[in-house]
């Protein structure tokens, strides 16, 4: 059987439950993993099990869109144990994105499976692996880097800390940089309700280079899903870095995402997340530009039917001279889809010369949609060139009439406004290949199309 049951608690919140199955399962959980990971597990117990320790709720600051406690609450399984699931995903299930060729790995779950052949296709040192694996194999790299970008005084942090027992590790030695594009290829599938905790730890060492593809997808969507995923990326001296998220999963899904950057001098990291299908999703990027000329590309876009709920919160930290930053956030929402961005930007007085932009736009194609939005600065430096704006409206009704004059039918005239609405999003991606897939999934998805991408498909 996956996972196990929560006990009865008076006062119990969502931590409860967890706290208690790793009190009962601890040896199982820290057999999964080597000193890297289970070192800090009993700290973030202790965390966990303070007074008045809980889950962001909507009445906690910057969470007034998205209780997390509501996300954790359900009594999902998790699979301690480590029971294989009855079919061999990463052998039916395929991901092609034309034009782009990757080197994949597959989570089942929780579970890193790499392709055939993926160790002796990568570049010469670059390690793309269980992280399981490598905190037992490589522990002193593994230690160097794990918890150190991610706060372990938050509680999801914590809680993803002490429960993960799997994940991906990404290593990209000094100077070495990848011609192909690593493609990771998140799947959740279970014959009952699951939560996974992933942890996903990227180093990109002094003067690599490295181009990461993410896609998140649901095989079984009449099943519930909670996924809780931290991100560590460190960027070492004139590092580049580029990851592109796209989330198409079911609406029974729910994730809550938390990423964190940790920029040297020099280095340019790019992040692209797209939401094209869910149920809810609570996405945090926390970026530190900690050495003088880095940059930060931030952009995402959401579009929203039904009820799905996404959310992208955004940090972006200023803290050496002569930076630049900036922030690009689209969402259109249909129906009785809800929407939520709220980004900041802070500049420390060490961080004279910064450039910092912040842009925040979003079309609302039914009167029963909805949006919120908080964009913020925070500037404590003369030195500085930044701005920040949302807006909030309609398709525009002039070219749409425009449209129609010329004989474009209004579903039609509807869909290619919104499809241009998401161009300039799109063209922040630089991964070869990538750029025509978006904009066609975009298309298939103002078009009425749910699901997975037509070439990810079980064989």
């Amino acid at each position: 059987m996956t996972g196990s049951r929560r006990k009865t608690r008076i006062n119990m919140n969502a931590l409860t439950q967890y706290i208690d199955l790793y009190d009962s399962a601890r040896q199982a959980i820290h057999a999964s993993g080597g000193d890297p990971l289970n070192s800090m597990r009993d700290e973030c117990r202790r965390i966990l099990g303070m007074d008045g320790a809980g889950l962001p709720t909507k009445h906690t600051e910057g969470f007034e869109k998205t209780s997390i406690e509501d996300m954790f609450a359900p009594d999902y399984g998790v699979n301690v144990n480590r029971i294989g699931i009855p079919v061999d995903i990463a052998a039916t299930f395929r991901c092609d994105v034309p034009n782009l060729s990757t080197l994949q790995a597959t989570v089942v779950n929780d579970k890193f499976i790499p392709s055939a052949g993926l160790d002796d296709k990568l570049p010469s040192g670059i390690r793309f692996m269980s992280l399981a694996h490598a905190s037992k194999e490589m522990p002193d790299v593994v230690s160097r880097y794990y918890g150190s970008a991610a706060t372990l005084g938050d509680e999801s942090v914590a809680l993803n800390t002490m429960m993960v027992q799997d994940g991906v590790f990404i290593h990209i030695p000094r100077g070495v940089r990848s011609d192909k594009a690593l493609q990771l290829v998140n799947i959740f599938s279970s014959p009952t309700p699951l939560a996974a905790f992933r942890r996903v730890l990227i180093v990109a060492e002094e003067d690599s280079e490295l181009k990461l593809l993410v896609c998140d997808h649901t095989q079984d969507r009449t099943q519930s899903y909670l996924a809780s995923q931290v991100i560590e990326i460190i960027a070492g001296r004139n590092a580049c870095l580029e990851m592109c998220m796209i989330e198409e999963s079911s609406q029974l899904t729910s994730r809550y995402s938390r990423m964190f950057v940790k920029q040297e001098q020099g280095s340019n990291v790019t992040i692209n997340n797209t939401t094209l299908t869910c149920g809810t999703s609570r996405n945090d990027f926390d970026v530190e530009l900690a050495g003088e000329h880095c940059e930060c590309h931030l952009s995402g876009m959401a579009i929203g039917s039904g009820h799905m709920h996404i959310d992208n919160d955004t940090s972006v930290f200023h803290r050496a001279p002569r930076c630049k930053s900036n922030q690009l956030f689209k969402y259109v929402l249909d129906e009785e889809s809800d929407g939520a961005f709220e980004g900041s930007i802070t500049v420390t007085p060490s961080a004279p010369y910064t450039e910092a932009y912040q842009s925040n736009r979003n079309i609302l194609a039914s009167g029963s949609a909805r949006m919120h939005c908080k964009p913020q600065l925070i500037i404590n430096n003369d030195e500085v060139k930044c701005s920040h704006g949302a807006t909030t409206g309609q398709i525009d009704e002039d070219a749409l009439f425009y449209m129609r004059s010329r004989g474009i039918s209004e579903e039609e005239g509807r869909r290619m406004l919104m499809q241009a609405f998401m161009i300039d999003v799109i063209d922040t991606v630089r991964i070869p290949g990538l750029q025509d897939r978006l904009r066609h999934l975009v298309d298939r998805r103002f078009s009425g199309s749910l699901g997975n991408c037509e070439t990810c498909r079980t064989i």
